[in-house]
């Protein structure tokens, strides 16, 4: 974005040099705001429910970190804990006390991760667990839903192909046809395509990857009975169930999506809230599988910098903030800021339907809320565009697309929460 005239601000002139360094002036993709159509910002700081751009204009933040900042951004006892930690020196080589103490924190709340691993970011999560479900189980094909994500993985950046069982296409430039042909996309809350693709591939499916509460194509919940099918069927042929809790896990509950709907998987990869900010990824499940991971077996993972003493004193404090009846609050305040939302929505008359799972919520500008990845891409994206606009002129920060959850965190109090609504109101009267 080049600014001309005698009146730039800093933030004008900051974007312009950071467009000379990094692909779009970003180093990660939604941050460019391409889909909403705007200029960019860019966030100076943030405290509680709040962030400030370089200008220093304030907003009521929604975006949370894109999920991590459960508590608010600067929790004064997660800050207190990194800062301790420094102290001490940063990557230390070796094995910290701290990853003990975070690693039996997860496994209380978490009992299907009987053994775990600490990784640098959910991508990496996942591909460790995927590597290792094909190892487990001596099978090559890879099956997720469409609009689920599961990080920049070669095999998980596919689409579907024509058909709702067949295998994919690539779906970024880089990964190769044969990468893409190892996986098999199918709708999500869709239980009878899971059984046709098992039936024509019996015996071949090595994991099934789902995102247990959809969260990258905006929040759509689990139809009923849909996890227990895939529970039902993996088991069945022998295949493996990952959860992909690296939004869901102690966002939606301190045990995640498998304790909320009562499904125990194979596999789970965590991320975002478990370091309380600060990079971070994990993942486990059964001790047999994670009995495969090196040193102690042949499948083989590794990372400088995992298990990181200032993710690991983040995350601690963090978990240990998040008591059932905080849980009680943030889920409730969600609850509230939904109805209001569409109570605000029917008042101007628009289309718009509100999905919520806990305190992740999409505003879909459709009528209906939808039950898969191909309903939620007919949302109206210019309105929800136009909405993004007025709502960040009003000083509210929404995620920058249609198809971001926004995180509510349990620093939002109800002055945020009404003025977000009050300025939700003006936006779509406008």
């Amino acid at each position: 974005m080049k600014v001309t005239g005698v009146s730039r601000t800093r933030m004008a002139m900051l974007i312009e040099r950071a467009e000379r360094l990094f692909p779009g002036g970003v180093n990660s993709p939604v941050r460019a705001f391409r889909s909403v159509g705007r200029p960019p910002i860019m966030l100076e700081r943030g405290e509680g429910p709040y962030v400030w751009d370089t200008d220093g204009r304030r907003y009521i933040d929604y975006i949370g970190a894109w999920g991590p900042a459960i508590l608010g951004h600067a929790d004064p006892a997660v800050v207190a804990a990194v800062v301790a930690a420094a102290r001490n020196g940063f990557a230390l080589g070796a094995t910290n006390p701290l990853e003990v103490e975070l690693g039996e924190a997860i496994r209380a709340a978490l009992p299907s991760m009987e053994r775990l691993r600490f990784t640098s970011s959910g991508t990496e999560a996942v591909m460790s667990a995927l590597r290792l479900g094909r190892a487990a189980t001596g099978r090559t094909l890879l099956l997720k839903f469409a609009g689920g994500y599961h990080g920049h993985v070669d095999g998980l950046l596919v689409e579907a192909g024509s058909g709702v069982a067949t295998q994919a296409i690539p779906g970024s430039a880089g990964v190769p046809d044969a990468t893409a042909a190892q996986t098999l996309v199918l709708p999500y809350n869709d239980p009878s395509s899971v059984t046709l693709a098992f039936a024509e591939h019996p015996g071949q499916i090595a994991v099934v990857i789902v995102e247990p509460v959809a969260a990258n194509v905006g929040v759509i919940a689990p139809a009923a009975d849909f996890l227990e099918h895939l529970r039902e069927t993996t088991r069945a042929d022998g295949a493996l169930l990952i959860f992909d809790e690296v939004i869901t896990g102690f966002r939606i509950g301190p045990g995640g999506a498998q304790a909320r709907f009562g499904i125990r998987p194979d596999l789970t990869t965590l991320g975002k809230i478990i370091g309380g900010g600060m990079p971070i990824g994990a993942y486990g499940g059964r001790a047999d599988l994670m009995e495969l991971i090196a040193p102690v077996g042949p499948v083989y993972q590794a990372g400088t910098l995992a298990g990181h003493p200032l993710s690991m004193a983040a995350g601690i404090a963090t978990l240990a903030a998040l008591t059932p009846d905080r849980y009680l609050a943030l889920d409730e305040a969600a609850a509230r800021l939904a109805l209001s939302l569409a109570a605000a929505a029917a008042d101007a008359s628009r289309d718009v339907a509100i999905s919520r799972v806990g305190s992740l919520l999409t505003v879909f500008f459709r009528p209906t809320a939808p039950l898969d990845g191909a309903e939620a891409l007919t949302s109206d994206r210019a309105a929800y565009a136009r909405f993004f606009g007025a709502m960040l002129d009003r000083g509210i920060l929404l995620p920058p697309s249609q198809f971001e959850a926004w995180f509510i965190s349990m620093a939002h109090g109800p002055v945020e929460l009404e003025a977000t609504v009050d300025a939700a109101r003006e936006a779509l009267q406008q």
